[in-house]
Formats: C-alpha cells, sequence, structure tokens
C-alpha cells in the first residue's frame, strides 16, 4: 500500500502560486458538554515535524508532544472556541463551521488558502477546499486537528475544577457511560449542551 503524502494539497496550492496554506480542523463536535474548539495551522514548507497524524490516532502524550513542536514550526496558529450556550442555539455543525472561520481569522499573517476537514466550506471571505478525512490526508489539517484536540483537552481539564462531580478530566464530556450516570445523578451544569440527546436539565 503506497503511504500517503500527506504534503500533496499544500504542495499543489504552492505549485499554484499560493504562499500561506492553512489547515483547519475541530475538536469536540460529539461531547455533551463543553465548548467545540477549532485550530487554523499554517506550516512552512520546510517544517521537519515528525508523527503528525489525525488527533485520534495519537496517544495524549504523543498529542502534546507535537502540539509544542507545532507551536515551535508554525508560521502561525489560531483557535477558535463556540461555548456550550451558542451550540444550543444554532446547532454543532454551525457551531462547529464557526468555530473554524474564528480560528482562520486569528492567524496572523493571513492566509491566503484553506483546507478544511470535511465536506463543508467554512463561513469565510478567503478561498478554501474542503477535504473530507482531512485529518488524515493533510499535514496542516493534521496539524490543526491535534492543536484542536489538545486545547479542548485542556479546557475540559480546567472545567473539571469548576464542576468535580461529573468527572470532565477523565471524559472531557463525550457520552460514557460514568458521564451519564453523573447527569443522571446531578442534572447538567452550566457547560452541558441541553439540546443535546441525554442531557437531562436539573430538577
Amino acid at each position: 500500500m503506497t503511504p500517503v503524502d500527506l504534503w500533496a494539497f499544500e504542495k499543489k496550492a504552492w505549485k499554484n502560486g499560493r504562499a500561506r496554506i492553512a489547515g483547519i480542523d475541530e475538536a469536540g463536535r460529539g461531547p455533551l458538554a463543553g465548548p467545540v474548539v477549532a485550530a487554523s495551522v499554517i506550516l512552512p514548507p520546510d517544517a521537519s515535524i515528525q508523527g503528525v497524524n489525525d488527533s485520534k490516532q495519537l496517544s495524549p502524550a504523543k498529542r502534546n508532544t507535537l502540539y509544542q513542536l507545532i507551536y515551535a514550526e508554525a508560521v502561525s496558529v489560531g483557535v477558535g472556541i463556540v461555548d456550550a450556550a451558542e451550540i444550543d442555539r444554532i446547532n454543532i455543525l454551525q457551531a462547529s463551521l464557526l468555530s473554524m472561520a474564528m480560528a482562520t481569522d486569528n492567524l496572523r499573517p493571513q492566509p491566503d488558502w484553506l483546507l478544511v476537514d470535511g465536506r463543508f466550506s467554512i463561513p469565510f471571505h478567503l478561498p478554501q477546499q474542503p477535504i473530507p478525512k482531512g485529518d488524515t490526508l493533510s499535514i496542516s489539517i493534521a496539524a490543526a486537528s491535534i492543536v484542536a484536540k489538545v486545547t479542548r483537552d485542556r479546557l475540559m481539564v480546567q472545567y473539571d475544577l469548576d464542576y468535580p462531580q461529573y468527572g470532565f478530566s477523565r471524559h472531557k464530556g463525550y457520552p460514557t457511560r460514568a458521564h451519564r450516570e453523573a447527569i443522571r445523578r446531578h442534572g447538567c451544569c452550566p457547560i452541558h449542551r441541553r439540546s443535546f440527546k441525554g442531557v437531562e436539565a436539573p430538577d
């Protein structure tokens, strides 16, 4: 099986005259609690970060190591965060796309081409290419997936200090059996997504 060239999309964009290509991904569409977090990453052509892959394929320790390397080597990194209340207001798909637009808006310098994980374009004024399963096909998107995942996990560890009864530091808000049981016992807290099935309002 021929290995995937994770630089293929970036190389094509550079060949077509683009100078700064941003890969964009999000973390946290599935949890019952917490924000959705996106990252947008511009890597230089000479970046030499080994082991970058879809964040879901990496251990927490490996993600944390790569997170530091990505910040050290990237031209720019932007992060966008949309909280649970906004997710409930506009739905998780729109919140995910909004978080990716926010992350891209936070890049300095701004990119001139966007590689977006998934099937949808984001609400942003720059030219872009949606790539299904992009976090396994583009190094820039994979780097963004790592930054988004690590950032979100760290936020959930902080939320665990505020709401220790839910175990957010362990499951990061995902619908585990322990999390569902904690919701059943305690009701929901301010960072729960009340529009999601399985989240019950407190009595």
